[in-house]
């Protein structure tokens, strides 16, 4: 069930900041655009094929790999400053949040 859940906080999340950027960050577009660029940022979760097994629901991903590792999330801060990768770093942390979440409620 936790693993349902979190794959649904993925889509549900951005659905309901993605307007709110809009207003906030006055952006031209629709808010569906956006949506769809934060649905896209769970790209990251590629990293996964590089583990052994490749899904272990008692593992944690914050720390375990590297898309996941305190680097890149660092990167994903520095993303914030650019205007035009602000969307994209939004959609990083935001699937960062949620896996930290999902570490939390192991």
């Amino acid at each position: 069930m936790r693993g349902l859940l979190h794959i649904i906080a993925h889509f549900a999340v951005p659905a309901i900041i993605a307007p709110w950027l809009v207003k906030w960050l006055e952006l031209p577009k629709k808010w569906t655009s956006y949506w769809l660029l934060m649905v896209a940022t769970m790209v990251i979760d590629l990293d996964h094929l590089l583990a052994d097994p490749i899904y272990d629901p008692g593992r944690c991903s914050i720390g375990f790999h590297p898309l996941h590792s305190i680097w890149a999330i660092g990167l994903y801060f520095a993303l914030l400053f650019p205007q035009k990768s602000r969307v994209v770093a939004i959609g990083f942390l935001i699937h960062i949040a949620l896996d930290a979440i999902d570490c939390a409620m192991m």
